[in-house]
């Protein structure tokens, strides 16, 4: 193939990959939502309702703005506009400086509530969402 060659997708590739890439999205954020309940529910068991309360909070400081930015990317995908390297990278600022600003106001707000083992394990629970995909070979 000649370097200056343009690969022309058709409609039935661009939506096969289309969909290939938002089942990889969804994917994501489901694995991420399925660690943070295991999380929950060791916290519940081992230390109450408080430790589980706060793996939600943690956990979800970091999955909301994770889906919001999976919907976002979602509409681009299918919209039919390109998402642009740029695009990534603001929505990618837009999930570090919403979790920052949820966790300050979780911890403004809880006060004395909060256990703090569990709001850091239901966040790391929610970041490291893909191993789960890659456990179970769901990630390519």
């Amino acid at each position: 193939m000649p370097k200056d060659a343009v690969l022309k997708l058709s409609e039935a590739d661009r939506a096969r990959i289309n969909a290939r890439s938002a089942r990889g999205l969804v994917n994501i954020v489901l694995a991420q939502f399925v660690l943070l309940l295991l999380v929950v529910l060791l916290g519940w068991v081992v230390s109450g309702v408080p430790a589980a309360l706060s793996a939600v909070a943690g956990g979800m400081a970091y999955l909301i703005p994770s889906a919001l930015f999976v919907v976002h990317m979602l509409l681009k995908l299918y919209s039919g506009k390109n998402a642009s390297v740029l695009t990534f990278f603001w929505g990618e600022a837009f999930k570090l400086g919403g979790t920052l600003a949820l966790l300050a106001l979780i911890v403004k707000v809880s006060g004395s509530f909060l256990v703090w083992p569990a709001l850091l394990g239901g966040l790391i629970a929610v970041l490291k969402g893909y191993v789960l995909l890659l456990m179970f070979n769901k990630l390519s």
